[in-house]
């Protein structure tokens, strides 16, 4: 059985949001071949009245029609890109989607493409992940769907899944790739792209450092300067509470309702990103670097590594410096 794979195509779209999933697809189905399965995928590119698809980077994809209701379809592949803010206001692909959604044995979105699916209703209810910059706007445009901006790809109910940003899509790709043909032919995928099959850790290793806002008073916005011009520094309840002249209980109070997280949490949030930035910049030793930014040991930065980014701080070197 040779399954359908149809890829929407719009203007503006992400070039490696089609070309990654397509290339997966396509990559397994030689593989198949050469094992003599013979079945795999047939991967279509689809849009509204067969429309060339421009990406907006100089690259123009030809496309099909979109399919009327009597084809077979597997697997719909609803990709992102900056055009993604017409396409879900595009009442042809919009209706599209939702009529094809309860064809389809799957549902696939990639990066910002997941408002597509939003749109069309497959994710109230649901847990989705997006690309990381564009969680917050997901999450406000569409409240019934609970964005969760750190996983690479996540399943977000029985039929639809949802994928970070960008290339992202070959993860996801190769994940639904192993689900149906089993982890041999998805491995020897993801080696002939030069891959992990399965990446370590998530989206937030990827992303840029988020500061909360600072807070309206004044006592706290000093505690919150102290707390980033010297990570590693004394900074205890105790301590935080006495430079404000407040007790250590009515400070944590108010710190948590002018900051949005407790001080604990955002000392050692600081802490995180202080050392994130010297792993990328320096050649210190994590020890070296741990005791500077106030964990103490190499095993309590590594702890607080893997429960906030997941990977370790000698994998985040490696990656990233």
């Amino acid at each position: 059985m040779v399954r359908t794979v149809l890829i929407a195509g719009f203007a503006g779209v992400q070039a490696l949001d089609v070309v990654g999933p397509a290339d997966v697809f396509s990559g397994a189905s030689m593989v198949l071949a050469a094992r003599g399965h013979g079945a795999g995928y047939r991967v279509r590119v689809v849009s509204a009245g067969a429309a060339p698809v421009d990406t907006g980077t100089g690259l123009t994809l030809m496309a099909e029609a979109l399919p009327g209701p009597g084809e077979d379809v597997d697997t719909v592949v609803l990709p992102g890109g900056f055009g993604t803010e017409t396409a879900r206001n595009d009442p042809t692909l919009i209706d599209w989607i939702r009529d094809v959604a309860p064809r389809a044995r799957r549902v696939v979105s990639v990066c910002s493409g997941a408002v597509l699916a939003a749109e069309a209703g497959l994710l109230d209810g649901c847990v989705a992940t997006t690309h990381w910059s564009f969680a917050p706007r997901m999450a406000a445009d569409f409240p019934a769907v609970t964005v969760d901006p750190d996983p690479i790809f996540v399943r977000s109910s029985e039929k639809v899944w949802t994928a970070a940003g960008v290339t992202a899509g070959i993860d996801l790709a190769l994940a639904l790739v192993e689900d149906d043909h089993g982890t041999d032919v998805a491995q020897t995928v993801a080696r002939h792209l030069v891959m992990y099959l399965r990446r370590p850790g998530g989206q937030t290793q990827f992303a840029a450092p988020v500061w909360m806002p600072r807070a309206r008073r004044t006592p706290i916005r000093d505690a919150q300067e102290a707390i980033e011009a010297e990570p590693g520094g004394a900074h205890s309840i105790p301590e935080l509470a006495r430079r404000a002249a407040m007790s250590p209980r009515h400070f944590t109070r108010v710190f948590t309702e002018e900051v949005g997280e407790a001080p604990g949490a955002y000392v050692e949030r600081v802490r995180t990103e202080a050392a994130r930035r010297q792993l990328e910049e320096t050649d210190d030793t994590v020890t070296v670097i741990a005791a500077r930014c106030g964990f103490g040991s190499a095993e309590t930065l590594r702890r607080n590594f893997v429960r906030r980014l997941g990977v370790s701080p000698d994998h985040y070197r490696k990656t990233f410096a």
